[in-house]
């Protein structure tokens, strides 16, 4: 009796395995497009000496972007480095061990109060407009509910203030407080995270900073814009005191135990 051609073939093999095995290698190839999309950023990896590192995976091509609202188009990778030289030096002749800071901390970027290389640009809306901008320049915006902390003076943890809080900056989309703008004592203004400070009835706390150290919160460019560079710079240097000004810190606290130990 003659058989089906198409019976002998299927016959000696399983139809449901190699169903799952052709899963298998669609999933891996997934898995390994899906890794290589991710090193277009960041990649390649150096040593600590600056030597390229091994890896098993190589570096995709460079992929052109273009970017909404006009503002032009971006390749990644770039295989470009970051062009500054960070104040750090090893901490020991071997791999693995920490880099410790060689001047100002907090003005240099590193550590705890590092900044990533972002575009010197604002965030913009769906709409191209920025994102972020002071409640004073946004007039359909009010505080709803909460203290208010405009007029309010900052407080560090020094006990000292070295200004007074002057208006808000606010996610116009998200409509939520990001930044506390402080008009220091000479005239000059900061930008405060909302997240980092405490806001009392009679002040707004910022256990981070010493008044000295808040004075040296970087800049902004504009009055009336914040780009993505300037906010990663302003929320590392207020985020860093925590750690750089723990010895003021530390040395405030003994000085006013000993006071409250005192006899009176």
């Amino acid at each position: 009796m003659d058989t089906p051609y198409g019976w002998l073939f299927f016959g000696n093999f399983d139809l449901a395995l190699i169903s799952l095995y052709l899963f298998w290698l669609f999933f891996a190839g997934l898995v390994y497009y899906i890794q290589r999309e991710n090193m277009r950023e960041g990649y390649p990896l150096e040593n600590e000496d600056g030597s390229a590192t091994n890896s098993l995976l190589s570096v995709p091509e460079p992929k052109t972007f273009k970017l909404p609202h006009g503002r032009g188009e971006y390749q990644a990778p770039d295989f470009k480095r970051e062009a500054r030289d960070l104040a750090l030096a090893p901490t020991s002749g071997g791999t693995g061990f920490p880099f410790a800071p060689t001047g100002d901390a907090l003005a240099d970027g590193v550590g705890p109060a590092s900044w990533a290389a972002r575009r010197d640009e604002p965030e913009l809306d769906g709409h191209g407009h920025p994102k972020l901008q002071p409640m004073a320049k946004v007039g359909e915006f009010a505080v709803a509910a909460g203290r208010d902390p405009r007029g309010l003076p900052i407080m560090c943890h020094d006990r000292k203030s070295p200004g007074k809080v002057s208006d808000m900056w606010v996610d116009v989309p998200e409509q939520l407080v990001r930044y506390l703008e402080v008009t220091l004592d000479d005239g000059g203004k900061r930008l405060m995270p909302m997240t980092m400070a405490k806001i009392k009835a009679d002040r707004v706390i910022v256990n981070a900073l010493d008044s000295e150290s808040f004075k040296g919160i970087p800049t902004l460019a504009s009055d009336a814009q914040v780009t993505k560079l300037e906010e990663d710079k302003v929320s590392g240097y207020v985020a860093g005191g925590y750690l750089y000004t723990a010895d003021k810190r530390a040395s405030e606290l003994k000085a006013l135990g000993k006071v409250l130990s005192e006899p009176t």
